[in-house]
């Protein structure tokens, strides 16, 4: 498999994570042009009020989408990983309403609006697949809703932590419940509405709980149902079809 083709595998198996894909549609999504481009840590992406005429693919890494208020202080409002494709939606909506960035080095590729309309209008089924990875999007931040509305702080993070396995593996970056999760305090904080703090005081809970270890980037759950029950988590809102993911 040539390097194009590996890049695209990545976006192959989130898309057969939610729905099936016959054979020929996994050959024309590993001929989309693509674009790619290493992007440093802590850089945008793409930035609110931009018009871009691309998406793009996260390869690898650690991406978020973000708002700043007028005082600087960032809320992030999703995290996303190999496979996501963070600004579909600008294939519609031209301006962008919030900023894309990394939080590691990230690998991106960038297919242009107009292949991706091509690829939908020759492939109607393809199109009808991305539309429904925007509504899981949609009901993604409605949990996360709730989460910051409704729940805890120990139940925020729990149900963040469990919400990130389940998409992770799917996307086969999981191996016996550990994986690389390169989050600092100060992100989940800004992820959560809480203090960072807060979030190292929920954290070393959670480990006292015996519900993870994280040591360096690699994270475990130990107790699995322990760690859905203290989220309150159940992963129906991913629409995952990956049973092996659940």
């Amino acid at each position: 498999m040539d390097a194009i083709h590996h890049h695209t595998a990545a976006l192959i198996r989130k898309l057969e994570s939610i729905a099936p894909l016959a054979p020929e549609e996994r050959a024309a999504l590993l001929r989309l042009p693509l674009r790619l481009k290493s992007v440093p840590a802590h850089q945008d992406i793409v930035s609110a009020g931009d018009k871009p005429s691309e998406s793009c693919l996260v390869v690898n890494g650690f991406a978020c989408r973000y708002i700043l208020t007028e005082e600087g202080k960032r809320q992030i409002l999703s995290f996303h990983i190999a496979g996501d494709i963070p600004d579909l939606q600008s294939l519609h909506l031209r301006r962008m309403d919030h900023s894309l960035g990394t939080l590691v080095p990230c690998q991106i590729a960038f297919i242009r609006h107009d292949d991706l309309l091509t690829l939908m209008r020759n492939h109607p089924r393809l199109g009808d697949l991305f539309w429904r990875d925007t509504l899981i999007d949609a009901a993604v931040f409605r949990q996360w809703i709730v989460t910051l509305g409704r729940r805890e702080a120990h139940g925020r993070i729990a149900h963040l932590l469990c919400e990130l396995l389940v998409r992770l593996r799917a996307a086969e970056l999981v191996e016996d419940h550990a994986f690389t999760l390169p989050l600092t305090q100060a992100e989940l904080a800004d992820a959560l509405g809480i203090s960072a703090v807060h979030a190292n005081r929920v954290l070393q809970d959670l480990r006292a709980e015996n519900l993870i270890t994280w040591r360096g980037d690699t994270l475990r759950v130990l107790d699995w149902e322990g760690l859905q029950k203290a989220g309150e988590f159940d992963p129906a809102y991913l629409h995952l079809v990956k049973k092996e993911a659940l």
